[in-house]
């Protein structure tokens, strides 16, 4: 054989292994298993204690002394503010000597009659003039009654010059200082006192989603469905969860037609006083699902609103499959209600370029792995 057959004999096997076809590609796979998990819903929040009272005057007048200071935590009838109004003083002082006046008038009507009855008795003089003493001390009694509720009326206009707090609690912002003239119909309150010993978060669901809360929570009646709500938390403002849970203690049952939702009320104890009247956080609700079915949603193709997995079937073959999903994720995985079950196998991730039924090389990662990035 010359050479150039020899040369172009070789060329010939060259070309034949550079046009033989790669092996399947590798790709991670993993077992899909059920397990029991929870799922968390959060809605935005308003707290308010469970009491906050504006504190008002009843009197006009100048303060004359601010007792408490923002902040303070006070309990009932602890004294706040007092207020200088001579004119109660004055009032109170002109009624005692009302009634001063008013007894002296009683006592000289009843002598009047002590000295009449023994002389009708003799009929020295006639039964008309002792009736006329009668009434005439009737009359003085009377006048001595309205003179001791006229008192009575005065010191307790005195006694709104000195204002208490009306429950435990923490005066809030003060926005008055010393000789400032207050009245009933001021605009702002002298300040508020909010009893925060447990507080209320108000929350609201749209009615889509309170239908589904309904759904989700049994019961003949709303009381028995909030007695088989589980406890809440809270997440606050720096995304911390409260220590303490709460408990949904109301749900309005109509719907604002303003908003198109429902307000619900959640309570939660409050013993050192961490949350505060008019603060923001989150209410979650916790939902509780068995065997439930979780895909990771980098698993996950999207497809005109719809989504797929790649299930690996028979001879190594992938399988693109639609499932179905709850509206609330577990972490950064999906749950899933339909398209899977367990014990089938699924392509992890890295599967932009592949295509539904091509061959593949599974590498089969382990569940747990996959798994251990769930949340407990």
């Amino acid at each position: 054989m010359s050479i150039g057959m020899l040369l172009a004999s070789c060329g010939n096997k060259d070309a034949k292994n550079a046009a033989a076809p790669a092996g399947p590609q590798a790709y991670p796979v993993f077992t899909v298993k059920s397990q029991t998990t929870e799922l968390n819903s959060d809605y935005p929040a308003t707290i308010e204690g469970i009491q906050n009272i504006d504190i008002r005057p009843k009197v006009d007048g100048f303060i004359q002394k601010i007792l408490v200071d923002e902040g303070a935590v006070v309990k009932k009838g602890q004294l706040l503010f007092t207020i200088m109004a001579p004119q109660y003083e004055q009032e109170v002082r002109t009624a005692k000597a009302a009634i001063s006046s008013a007894e002296a008038d009683v006592f000289a009507a009843q002598l009047q009659v002590n000295k009449t009855k023994p002389l009708v008795e003799k009929d020295i003089i006639s039964k008309y003039d002792l009736d006329a003493a009668q009434l005439t001390l009737q009359s003085k009694k009377a006048a001595l009654a309205q003179a001791k509720a006229t008192l009575a009326n005065a010191q307790v206009n005195l006694g709104y010059t000195s204002i208490t707090s009306p429950v435990d609690g923490i005066v809030g912002s003060i926005p008055y200082r010393n000789g400032s003239l207050v009245s009933s119909t001021s605009t702002e309150p002298l300040t508020t006192v909010s009893n925060t010993s447990k507080v209320y978060a108000y929350f609201s669901l749209n009615e889509k989603q309170l239908l589904d809360f309904s759904k989700t929570y049994k019961g003949n009646t709303l009381a028995q469905q909030m007695s088989n709500i589980p406890a809440v938390s809270l997440v606050l403002a720096d995304g911390t969860v409260y220590a303490q849970n709460g408990k949904i203690e109301s749900i309005n049952s109509q719907i604002n037609t303003n908003t198109g939702s429902a307000s619900l009320r959640a309570t939660f104890p409050n013993p050192v006083a961490l949350l505060k009247s008019g603060g923001s956080a989150s209410v979650r609700i916790p939902q509780h699902v068995e065997n439930a079915i979780l895909v990771p949603q980098k698993s996950t193709i999207d497809l005109q609103g719809k989504k797929f997995v790649y299930i690996l079937g028979d001879s190594s073959k992938i399988i693109s499959t639609e499932i179905q999903i709850m509206d609330l994720a577990k972490d950064k995985f999906y749950v899933v209600t339909k398209g899977l079950k367990a014990g089938d196998k699924i392509v992890l991730e890295g599967f932009q370029s592949l295509k539904d039924g091509a061959k593949i090389k599974p590498e089969e990662q382990s569940a747990d792995s996959v798994y251990a990035d769930i949340k407990k």
